[in-house]
C-alpha cells in the first residue's frame, strides 16, 4: 500500500504484490517426483488399479529416463486405474496445471477407454469440493488428430467441472481453491472399458504450480515461535526434568535438564542437544521442551519446521498431549505425535494416535509412514504439519499428505465398551512437546559415537483459518488509519520505495489500528507474517 499527502488529501493504491505471507508466492512445481525419475512409485503418489508401472526409456520418455504407463483392468467392468498425489492447500489459492501425455502407434487406446489429468480441491476429509481436468484423451481425439499417436503432447487442465454430475462448467488455466479446502490431489486416470479393449497411455514430466494466494490461502499464522531471539522464551516453553518413571515408560536412559547445553537458541534456531554426560547417576542428558500451561489449542494446523540428528540409539519427537486429561489416564485423553524417527532409520518417519482406555486398555492407530525420497532424509530441514479437524487428522512432510485417521475413540474406564461420545478424546486443547530420546524402545541400544547429537528447530507455528492477512485503510480526521486482522501473528514494514533495491523496516509498536499523519513524502507498507 502506498500513502502520500497531495493537497490535503490522501491518494491510495494497492500495490499488487501486498503480502500476506513471508513473500509471494514463486511459480514452480510443488509435485514430488513428478518426472517418475525414482523408479518406484511410492509415497507421495499413491496407486489404484492393478496397472500402473513406471517404464524406463532415454528415448520414449519426454524427460530423463522414466515414465508412468498406465492400462486397464481387463476385468470385464468399467475399471479406474492411475496415481494420485495430494498437497497442503487452502481456500484462495490459485493453481496452474498440466501434464505431457503418449500413446504408441503399437499400443493405441482402443474402444471406450479413455485416459485425463484430473486435479481436485478437497477437505480434510477428502470430499471433493472442486474439480478440474485437462481434454480426454479417447479414441476420438486420437482419430481426429488433437492427440496424435507415437507424440508427446501437453495436455493443460482447464476445463471446470461439476463435481455433483461431471459436467463441465467453465474453462479457465486458473485453478481456484474453494472455502473448506484442506488439499490439493493431482490425479493421472486411466478408464477401462467392459470390452477389454487394448491401448495404454503413458505419462510424464507433470507439473502443479500455485500462482497466487497464500502459500496455504487463508491459513494464516496464530501462533509461532520463530527462534528469532537469544535466549529460550519462558512465556511458550517450559521443560521436563529428570527421566520420569521407567525412563518415561519407554524405558529412555537420558536425564532431560534445562541447562543451555541441552537446550539454546543460536542464529535464529532452537537446538535440542543429547550429550554422553554423565548427570544425577545417569549417563546421558537431553532437553524436553513443552508448552504446557503456556500454550494450548484445539484443532488447527501445526507446523515444525526441523532438521534432525541422525545415528543408532537417537528417538526425536514432536508431539502432543492434552492440556486437562478430561476423560482419565493415558490414553484415554489421547496424544497425538506429529513426528517420530528412529535414528538408524533416518529416511523413515511416522504419525500415530494413541487412544482408547487407560492403560493398558489403550490402542493406537497404524501408518501409514512417510518414505524419503533418494537423496533425501530426516537430516535435511523439513516441515512436519499435522491438521487436526473435529473428524479428521492429517499428516504431512513438506506439504505432502501420507497419512489420514478417522477412526479413534475414547473410554474413561477399562470397560472399553462404554465410550465416550466421538469425536473425543480429540476434541480438547493439546500442548507441543519437542524431545530428543536416548535409547528406549524404539531408539534401541545407543552408540556412543553419534554425540552430540543437535535437533534444531527453525520455527514451529499454528495455522488457523482467518480472513485475508490485507490491509485496510480509513480517513480519521486528517489521519489515515490502517487495520488488518489483530489474531495472525504478523509485523507492519515501510519502504520509501519498491523499487530494487528496496529497504523494508519495521514499523515499531505498530498495531492495528495504526494511524498516519499527513506527510508529503510517498511511503509504501506492507504486511509480513514469518
Amino acid at each position: 500500500m502506498r500513502l502520500q499527502q497531495n493537497s490535503a488529501r490522501w491518494l491510495i493504491s494497492l500495490l499488487a504484490g501486498l503480502l500476506g505471507f513471508s513473500a509471494s508466492v514463486e511459480a514452480s512445481d510443488i509435485l514430488a517426483n513428478s518426472g517418475f525419475e525414482a523408479a518406484q512409485i511410492s509415497l507421495p503418489w499413491n496407486t489404484y488399479g492393478p496397472n500402473v508401472y513406471v517404464d524406463t526409456s532415454t528415448a520414449l520418455a519426454h524427460g530423463g529416463t522414466n515414465y508412468l504407463k498406465v492400462y486397464q483392468a481387463f476385468n470385464g467392468a468399467v475399471n479406474y486405474t492411475g496415481v494420485y498425489q495430494d498437497n497442503l492447500s487452502g481456500p484462495g489459492a490459485v493453481y496452474a496445471a498440466d501434464g505431457w501425455a503418449y500413446t504408441s502407434a503399437s499400443d493405441t487406446l482402443a474402444g471406450q477407454n479413455a485416459a485425463w489429468i484430473e486435479i481436485s480441491f478437497r477437505d480434510a476429509g477428502a470430499n471433493i469440493l472442486a474439480v478440474y481436468r485437462s481434454a480426454i484423451i479417447n479414441t476420438n481425439t486420437i482419430a481426429t488428430g488433437a492427440f496424435p499417436k507415437s507424440a508427446w503432447r501437453d495436455l493443460p487442465v482447464t476445463n471446470q467441472y461439476d463435481p455433483s454430475n461431471y459436467t463441465i462448467t467453465n474453462q479457465t488455466a486458473a485453478l481456484v481453491a474453494p472455502a473448506g479446502t484442506s488439499f490439493v490431489r493431482y490425479q493421472i486416470t486411466f478408464q477401462g472399458d467392459a470390452a477389454d479393449s487394448a491401448g495404454s497411455v503413458y505419462f510424464d514430466d507433470l507439473t502443479l504450480t500455485q500462482t497466487s494466494g497464500g502459500p496455504q490461502g487463508n491459513w494464516n499464522i496464530t501462533w509461532s515461535d520463530e527462534f528469532n531471539g537469544s535466549a529460550i522464551s519462558s512465556s511458550n516453553w517450559t521443560f521436563d526434568i529428570g527421566n520420569g518413571s521407567g525412563g518415561w515408560g519407554n524405558n529412555e536412559k537420558e536425564y532431560y535438564t534445562s541447562q543451555p547445553q541441552n537446550a539454546y537458541v543460536s542464529n535464529g534456531l532452537l537446538h535440542i542437544v543429547g550429550l554422553k554426560q554423565s548427570y544425577d547417576g545417569f549417563n546421558y542428558t537431553s532437553a524436553r521442551m513443552k508448552t504446557a500451561g503456556l500454550f494450548s489449542s484445539e484443532y488447527g494446523r501445526f507446523a515444525f519446521r526441523v532438521k534432525l540428528p541422525v545415528g543408532q540409539g537417537l528417538w526425536p519427537a514432536l508431539w502432543m498431549m492434552p492440556q486437562s486429561s478430561v476423560y482419565g489416564g493415558w490414553a484415554a485423553s489421547g496424544e497425538i505425535d506429529v513426528m517420530e524417527t528412529i535414528g538408524s532409520n533416518p529416511t523413515n518417519v511416522f504419525g500415530t494416535l494413541h487412544f482408547g482406555g487407560p492403560y493398558p486398555a489403550n490402542t493406537q492407530s497404524y501408518g501409514p509412514s512417510y518414505n524419503f525420497l533418494p537423496g533425501a532424509s530426516v537430516s535435511d530441514f523439513n516441515i512436519y504439519l499435522l491438521e487436526w479437524t473435529s473428524n479428521t487428522i492429517n499428516w504431512y512432510i513438506n506439504g505432502e499428505l501420507y497419512e489420514t485417521q478417522t477412526n479413534w475413540w475414547s473410554s474413561s474406564t477399562t470397560n472399553t465398551g462404554v465410550r465416550n461420545p466421538y469425536p473425543a478424546p480429540f476434541n480438547e486443547p493439546f500442548y507441543l512437546i519437542m524431545n530428543l530420546a536416548l535409547g528406549g524402545t524404539l531408539g534401541g541400544t545407543i552408540n556412543n559415537s553419534i554425540f552430540p547429537s543437535d535437533m534444531q528447530v527453525d520455527y514451529v507455528r499454528l495455522y488457523t483459518l482467518t480472513p485475508p492477512l490485507q490491509l485496510s485503510a480509513n480517513l480519521d480526521g486528517e489521519n489515515l488509519s490502517l487495520t488488518w486482522p489483530s489474531n495472525i501473528v504478523c509485523h507492519l514494514e515501510a519502504a520509501a520505495n519498491i523499487s530494487p533495491p528496496s529497504i523494508w523496516t519495521a514499523v515499531p509498536g505498530a498495531v492495528p489500528p495504526y494511524s498516519i499523519a499527513p506527510h508529503a513524502t510517498a511511503v509504501f507498507y506492507r504486511l509480513v507474517s514469518p
